[in-house]
């Protein structure tokens, strides 16, 4: 088993870090910067910026933070909202980012994550999927969570990745905050279809939760939690240890 990521995911807006459940009701957390630091300090394997209002608001994705939070930390960076055009993603690497998460951008364009791979390489494009169950079938949503697309989540994104996309987030809405487990049966079906990394996003509430997955799922690559980080609900060093001591291969 190859050693498994653990990622803090800091949704953005207005410039403050902020957390809600199932993609609502969000609150404001902290400043981003501040907190990114705090999880390079703490073992965190990456960190994901989302700028979570950009597509449904219509603009560019923020970067003056963007720039001082990879000034500041030294562990990959991930960053996506709002991006369209490869354009987005030139802005983006060249404000520090190591990889581009796309996601709305990718729906409306289909063509954005293939031309995007040729100019920046695979590695650089991270296919961000937020799926949520609709009459007992896995739809993508576009802006946010806000727009069901009407289409199949498992078959678009393994088109994606046919088209160059070299990782993976699933973002399950049905599961977002609600601290009661990844949703095993959505990443199992991804995994299934895919041999790029798998991020499983949604859902964790506690140490056990990130265990659970990767032992019922050795495929998924990496864990992404925010609110149980964000409110000191789980420790990232703590996950750690209790990973390795259940067998997981973490970096400690």
């Amino acid at each position: 088993m190859i050693t498994k990521r653990i990622i803090p995911c800091l949704d953005v807006k207005n410039g403050r870090v902020v957390k809600g459940v199932n993609f609502a009701g969000l609150n404001d957390v902290a400043s981003p910067v501040e907190l990114a630091k705090f999880y390079s300090s703490c073992g965190a394997d990456e960190l994901v910026f989302y700028d979570i209002t950009a597509s449904a608001e219509g603009r560019a994705l923020f970067t003056d933070i963007l720039t001082e939070t990879a000034r500041s930390v030294f562990i990959p960076l991930t960053v996506g909202g709002g991006i369209n055009t490869t354009d987005d993603f030139a802005r983006v690497l060249a404000c520090g980012a190591d990889k581009v998460s796309v996601n709305s951008g990718a729906i409306r364009d289909p063509g954005l994550v293939e031309r995007a791979a040729r100019l920046y390489g695979s590695q650089c494009v991270v296919l961000s999927a937020d799926v949520k169950r609709v009459d007992g079938m896995f739809r993508v949503f576009a802006k946010g969570g806000r727009e069901n697309t009407g289409m199949e989540a498992i078959e678009w994104i393994r088109r994606c990745v046919e088209n160059g996309a070299g990782e993976i987030v699933v973002n399950s809405i049905d599961t977002d905050g609600v601290k009661r487990g990844f949703d095993l049966e959505m990443l199992e079906a991804v995994c299934e279809v895919v041999s790029v990394p798998v991020i499983a996003s949604g859902g964790a509430g506690c140490t056990k939760d990130f265990i659970d997955l990767f032992k019922a799922l050795p495929k998924v690559d990496a864990g992404l939690a925010a609110s149980i980080f964000h409110f000191g609900e789980v420790s990232i060093k703590e996950l750690k240890q209790e990973m390795a001591q259940a067998g997981i291969p973490a970096r400690i």
